[in-house]
This record gives structure tokens, C-alpha cells and sequence, in this order.
């Protein structure tokens, strides 16, 4: 496939004329700027400011704000396609623009869909509101620390980021590890656990999503970043020591993230389109190396040789099914899935990100030696990949374990 052709073709896939044209939004910026700036940010381990000033310019940094608040009012699927067209050409710009986006994914058309009192919901349109008039006029980047490497972010336990409740507001004490964007983003969508003076235990039913401002007082980054792979997230350790955050900076009302992990589960879904995009962008590579059309390879073709011609037909296979269902998943997404439908995304979770690794495995063995250069993006996309199946809430690990326990148990049922 050449670069500047569509993941998912428009007819075959029945997108809809706004999916066609964000999908070629993101394209036309990613063949023509990203692609050739992803050498140096992965090498120097830099975070990718060029590329979200072009996102900001092509209007994809407020795909999902309601159309009323000024926003594209991209449903879930569409924000999918076009993360995965803007992670074929660097990785590291899908995966945090991902987690800026997810901000407004999950203040805005998620929690439209859960349950709130009138006031209640009133109260957090008015608050949304603002962070988007700072998305939109202010070009501010929202981030969304997640991690704090223990049972939080997989959910099993409440997180030991607390918000502790004072008058006007909160005092935010705690950290977040893999912090992607830390010290790039205007603010940190922090996921923490309410108290006040009379609660005797964390619980996870008092989460609440707070926009915290990197310029507060008491917020620090700490710590090195020299990974293996999606070197450009800079995903260093954030601190926070006595933050104040007001009451308007909530992103989501307390208690509302607990039913959103309940209810909405695909909202854990939203790291797979960045690896959908490099899945494709290995096997495109191979294909057109193989033709002997990358630049600054020579024009020899290799295709010739029936090892090279299976290789690549094995990829095709994994890529053609990886594709079918990660779209059925992100198409499916919805408030109260059904037990198929959650199996099936937990399925797609874990096909996308190992399948995203073995093809760009298969991709390095087939194109050989030279397809290990830095100055070619195979090596990069390799890398990169690996990080898919260990990113929480859905690690690979983790998505065995639910889609076995759901393939054989009843909600309810126990050996016991």
C-alpha cells in the first residue's frame, strides 16, 4: 500500500464521508511531515512538538469535542481510524495524541452516554466547556498519566494518587510512572482517589479525573527516559506534592470514572489504534522493499524468491485479520456491551498488539540485514511494537486472563 492510500478503504469499509475526510486529514500531515521527523524524535528520545503543531493546524487536536462546543464531534470509531493512520508514519505522535484526545473522548461523548443527576451533568457540560475553549483557542495539550505500577490502572484496586477534598477544591498528593508527555503537556489528566477527613479507606468508587496544570505549584517531573521503544511519548515519572486543584477542573464528575469502567469498557481500548497503524506500516514496508521501491535501498527487487512471496503472504493474512476485527471491536463500542462484545474487544486488544509484533518480526526476517538500519523506519517500527502488549488496563497478559475466565464463566458463577 502506498503511504499516501487509505488503511481502510472507503467503500469496502462503508465509512462515512466524515471518517473519509479526518482519515485523509491525518494522511496527508503523517506522508508528508511526520513520517520524516520520526527518525530523529525516536533517536533523541524527544517529544514530537512539530507534529502536534500540524495537528492543531489540520483541526485533529479537538476531533472529539461536540460539534456544539466547537469540536469535529468525532465518534469513537472515527477517533480509531484516524489514530491509526497518524501511527503509521510515527508511532509516538498516535499513542500520546491518543492520550490527549481520550481526555475529551471520555469527558465528552462517554459520558454522555452514563447515568448523571441534572445538576450534576449540567455542573460538568459547563466544566468541559473549558477545557475545550483552552483545546481550541488556546492550543493547550491535555495528558492522561495513568500508571502507578501497581493494581490501579488494571482496576483492581483504588489508585494511591489522592485527591483529598478542602474548601474550594482538592490537594492532589501522589505520582504517576510512564507518564507520557510529562513536561510537554499544559495539563495532566489525573486519575485519583477522593478523601476527606472522615473516609477510613481508599475505594475505587470515589475515582474522580482531574486536569491538573503543569505550572501548579507542587507538580514536578522526575527521572530519565531511554527506552527501547516509542522513545517520543517521553513517558517520565510525574510527582505531585500538595497540589491545588480547584473544583472546575474536573474532567469528569466524582465517582463517574468508576461507572465508566463498568459500563464503557472499550474507553480501555483507545492504545490499539497506534499499533493497528504500525502493523500496517511493517507490511507495507516489506511489500515495497521487496519491489524494490524504498528509497536509498537501490532499485533491486527481491520479490522473485518464493520464501519472500509466502513471508509476505503471511502477513497479509495476519494484517487482513488483525484489521477485521479491530474495526468490528471500535465499531461496537457502546455503553453496556453485551458478553460478546466484550469478549470480542478484549480478543482485539490482545490480536492488535501482539499481531502489530509479529508482523514487524516477520517484516526484519523477509527484508533481511538492511532493513536493520537506522536510517530506515522498519528497525523503529520493531521496536515500537513491542510496547503495544504490555501497556495497562488490557496488557496481553491480562486480556487472557478475562477472555478465559469469560469464555467459561457466567457472570456469577464460581467453583465454590
Amino acid at each position: 500500500m502506498h503511504p499516501d492510500q487509505p488503511m481502510f478503504e472507503a467503500k469496502a469499509w462503508n465509512l462515512t464521508p466524515q471518517q473519509q475526510d479526518l482519515t485523509a486529514r491525518a494522511r496527508e500531515i503523517g506522508n508528508n511531515k511526520f513520517a520524516a521527523r520520526a527518525e530523529d524524535y525516536d533517536t533523541r528520545a524527544a517529544f514530537p512538538t512539530e507534529n502536534y503543531d500540524d495537528l492543531f493546524d489540520a483541526n485533529l487536536m479537538g476531533i472529539c469535542i461536540p460539534e456544539e462546543d466547537g469540536g469535529e464531534g468525532a465518534d469513537f470509531l472515527t477517533y480509531a481510524l484516524t489514530a491509526a493512520e497518524i501511527g503509521r508514519y510515527c508511532g509516538a505522535t498516535a499513542l500520546t495524541w491518543n492520550m490527549h484526545v481520550c481526555s475529551t473522548l471520555w469527558s465528552g461523548l462517554l459520558s454522555d452516554d452514563l447515568e448523571m443527576e441534572p445538576a450534576v451533568r449540567a455542573l460538568h457540560k459547563k466544566n468541559r466547556k473549558v477545557h475545550y475553549q483552552r483545546i481550541l483557542e488556546q492550543k493547550a495539550i491535555y495528558s492522561q498519566p495513568f500508571s502507578e505500577g501497581g493494581a490501579a490502572a488494571a482496576g483492581a484496586k483504588a489508585f494511591a494518587t489522592v485527591a483529598h477534598k478542602v474548601a474550594g477544591g482538592w490537594r492532589v498528593n501522589g505520582k504517576k510512572i510512564f507518564a507520557s508527555l510529562a513536561g510537554h503537556a499544559n495539563y495532566y489528566g489525573v486519575l485519583c482517589t477522593e478523601t476527606n477527613d472522615d473516609m477510613l479507606e481508599l475505594s475505587r468508587r470515589n475515582t474522580t479525573y482531574l486536569a491538573i496544570p503543569a505550572t501548579a505549584e507542587g507538580v514536578t517531573v522526575e527521572g530519565p527516559w531511554d527506552p527501547v521503544g516509542m522513545r517520543g511519548t517521553v513517558s517520565r515519572t510525574l510527582i505531585f506534592k500538595d497540589v491545588f486543584v480547584p473544583e472546575d477542573a474536573t474532567l469528569m464528575p466524582p465517582g463517574i470514572y468508576f461507572q465508566a469502567a463498568k459500563r464503557w469498557p472499550h474507553m480501555f481500548m483507545t492504545l490499539t489504534p497506534s499499533y493497528m497503524g504500525i502493523a500496517q506500516a511493517a507490511y507495507d514496508f516489506t511489500v515495497n522493499y521487496l519491489r524494490g521501491e524504498v528509497e536509498g535501498t537501490g532499485p533491486i527487487k527481491r520479490r522473485q524468491f518464493a520464501t519472500k512471496q509466502i513471508a509476505v503472504a503471511q502477513m497479509r493474512i495476519m494484517l487482513e485479520q488483525t484489521k477485521s476485527i479491530w474495526f468490528q471491536a471500535m465499531r461496537e463500542a457502546c455503553p453496556n456491551p453485551s458478553k460478546d462484545q466484550l469478549l470480542r474487544a478484549w480478543t482485539a486488544q490482545y490480536t492488535t498488539m501482539e499481531n502489530a509484533n509479529e508482523i514487524a518480526q516477520l517484516a526484519i526476517r523477509t527484508c533481511g540485514g538492511q532493513s536493520m538500519l537506522k536510517s530506515l523506519p522498519l528497525e523503529r517500527l520493531y521496536r515500537d511494537s513491542r510496547c503495544g502488549s504490555l501497556m495497562l488496563p488490557w496488557t496481553s497478559e491480562l486480556c487472557l486472563d478475562m477472555l478465559g475466565k469469560g469464555c467459561l464463566y457466567e457472570a456469577g458463577e464460581s467453583d465454590e
